[in-house]
């Protein structure tokens, strides 16, 4: 179930309170549930797979080649299909979905969504710059990025060189995401922190893919509460 991944909707942002008096900033998802459209075999295609559907879509928007494929199936069109590879394609059946519960025992997740779009941006606020001389010798080009290339040889601008160009609008992946809490009535998923785009963009979640050790922080507090408990020793 790790390699299984859910599609949501970033609603916004809001916070959470502890006992202790703490306030952890959070994110919360609307998720979505994904139904197995099409369950791959290894003796047929040479791996292990399920293919999974998400999102509404309207039959008229669909193509002739693609209502066929769901019809065939027998299942509602769904706006996006994605493959996953898992270990035993036995374990799983078509027409099957799949919600908030994956998360069950999870404790940090990744993270994918687009970054908001800036259009186009100068160097200065694409890249950083600090720009040129506020003084003597520098004539209406304070925030420009300087040099370009270089003399005859090689006589280009090498690629990847950092100008003036379209900002954001790029896919982003955040690790280690820690899960303070799951509304399964409601289908809402609460992480900690920040994740990269504006309200109703598309956010795909899935199990970490590092091995991680760290403590959560009801882990944590839970070890303060008890570490108070417990009576220190008597100094001699």
């Amino acid at each position: 179930m790790s390699e299984i991944a859910l599609i949501g909707k970033k609603i916004g942002m809001t916070r959470e309170f502890y006992k202790s008096g703490q306030l952890i900033p959070v994110t919360v998802l609307k998720m979505e549930k994904a139904r197995i459209i099409h369950v791959i075999d290894k003796e047929k295609r040479g791996y292990n797979a399920i293919q999974l559907g998400y999102g509404k879509i309207k039959n008229s928007k669909l193509t002739k080649s693609m209502k066929g494929y769901f019809s065939k199936k027998n299942t509602e069109p769904k706006k996006k299909l994605k493959e996953y590879r898992v270990l035993n394609s036995a374990d799983f059946k078509e027409g099957n979905e799949f919600g908030l519960e994956i998360f069950k025992d999870v404790k940090f997740v990744d993270t994918k969504s687009k970054t908001i779009g800036k259009g186009f941006a100068g160097a200065m606020k694409r890249h950083n710059f600090g720009g040129l001389r506020a003084t003597h010798g520098v004539s209406i080009s304070h925030r420009s990025h300087g040099s370009t290339g270089q003399r005859q040889d090689p006589g280009k601008v090498f690629k990847g060189k950092k100008m003036a160009g379209h900002m954001g609008d790029k896919l982003r992946t955040m690790q280690n995401l820690e899960i303070i809490k799951t509304d399964l009535e409601n289908e809402l998923l609460y992480l900690k922190g920040s994740i990269p785009g504006s309200k109703n963009t598309e956010v795909l979640v899935k199990k970490s893919i590092k091995n991680i050790q760290k403590k959560t922080i009801e882990e944590k507090n839970k070890a303060a509460e008890l570490a108070k408990k417990t009576p220190e020793k008597k100094k001699k």
